[in-house]
């Protein structure tokens, strides 16, 4: 029997800021050995075009071809283009790794797991966020939509610059940053509260190679992205930004809440988290704002609404978020939101959030009466018949 080859080491490298990614990508090809970089160019997908690939190494262009959307879906279309081009560099026996470069607006968390789902002959090792710090907070304010930018990755793309930007960056383990010299403290402390956890390193930097196979867990990424057990930031506050982690076991008043959201969504440069509605007691609810543009979704239930004999098929992961934050009464039911910028409000924040809340009376009421508030929420969860 022939010895079972290795898998192909693959680094992923993201982020908007093209400039940023080339240095971090040219790192890598300089200071591996045998490496070489894979770049899918989505700048035609908005219209329904071209996909336009190219692999190079530290001496230049090795090739170039391209191929249509697939289903005008751009992952899709990846997927379809990047799995067997890994196996082929997998089956050549040069290359010591592989520098995935994705395009301005793809996010790593969906290559990572079409990576891990769909071969054997590669795995993810690490994801590099490439930023250059001057453009933290201009990215993160902008709720411009990505085909208003010219950076949609399909025709069908409604995402926004803003939330396309900080998840990238929140899902990286690792931050390369240009050494831009007119960075200011400000602009550090913002995308360190960002992301805490991140490592923060130079573009161009030889600890970047060493990273690079440092080794990555797809599927503890993704739970640290899930609204129900995401990782988020703690409270902070440096250089005149703040993270507010405002944390409550009480139910939002869903009408109290709608009538609070724009100013809510623009209270901060970023928020996310999960709440909890009293008209929908048993519904995990997602926060996903950046720019002033609010996504709200039906994430599935609390896991104090299922059955005990439903938990056995709950991801462990869950479970423990779910363990670490239990009440007495209400179980994982809770209010826990993130909201991080420059010059935040704390004090009003805090008190508009709490006055979204259930007053005592209503709380009171109990859930069979609160089922029968104005369900304002209505328009964003339940798609139109």
């Amino acid at each position: 029997m022939s010895p079972r080859r290795a898998k192909l080491p693959v680094v992923i490298v993201c982020g908007l800021h093209a400039e940023a990614r080339r240095e971090v990508v040219e790192g890598l090809l300089r200071d591996v050995p045998h490496s070489v970089a894979l770049h899918h160019d989505l700048s035609s997908a908005g219209g329904g075009g071209m996909v336009r690939r190219s692999l190079r190494d530290a001496g230049g262009e090795l090739a170039s071809d391209e191929a249509r959307l697939v289903n005008d879906c751009a992952c899709c279309a990846l997927r379809e283009d990047l799995v067997p081009e890994l196996e082929r560099l997998a089956g050549d026996g040069r290359t010591r790794l592989a520098v995935l470069e994705l395009w301005d607006s793809v996010e790593p968390k969906s290559m990572a797991e079409v990576i891990a789902a769909h071969t054997d002959a590669a795995e993810v090792t690490n994801v590099f966020a490439a930023v250059d710090p001057t453009l933290v907070l201009p990215c993160l304010s902008n709720g411009d939509d990505l085909a208003e930018a010219g950076l949609a990755a399909a025709a069908t793309d409604r995402r926004t610059v803003g939330d396309t930007w900080a998840r990238q960056v929140e899902y990286a383990p690792v931050l390369a940053v240009t050494p831009n010299p007119a960075a200011d403290e400000e602009d550090r402390a913002l995308l360190g509260q960002l992301n805490p956890t991140a490592g923060h390193f130079l573009a161009g930097s030889a600890d970047l190679a060493r990273l690079a196979f440092a080794g990555f867990d797809v599927e503890a990424a993704a739970a640290g992205q899930h609204p129900a057990c995401a990782l988020l930031p703690q409270e902070a506050d440096e250089s005149g930004v703040a993270t507010l982690v405002w944390r409550r076991h009480r139910p939002f008043h869903p009408g109290r809440l709608f009538d609070a959201l724009e100013e809510l969504s623009c209270a901060a440069a970023r928020s996310r988290g999960r709440f909890w509605l009293a008209d929908r007691p048993d519904t995990l609810l997602s926060w996903d704002a950046a720019g002033g543009a609010l996504c709200v979704e039906n994430t599935g239930p609390w896991l104090a609404s299922l059955p005990d004999a439903a938990w056995s098929m709950v991801p462990p992961y869950r479970r423990v978020a779910a363990a670490l934050d239990w009440h007495p009464e209400h179980g994982d039911c809770c209010q826990h939101l993130v909201f991080v910028s420059p010059g935040l409000d704390r004090e009003g924040l805090t008190g508009l959030l709490d006055s979204c809340l259930l007053t005592d009376e209503e709380y009171g009421s109990g859930r069979e009466v609160w089922k029968r508030l104005p369900a304002a929420f209505d328009v964003f969860l339940d798609p139109v018949r």
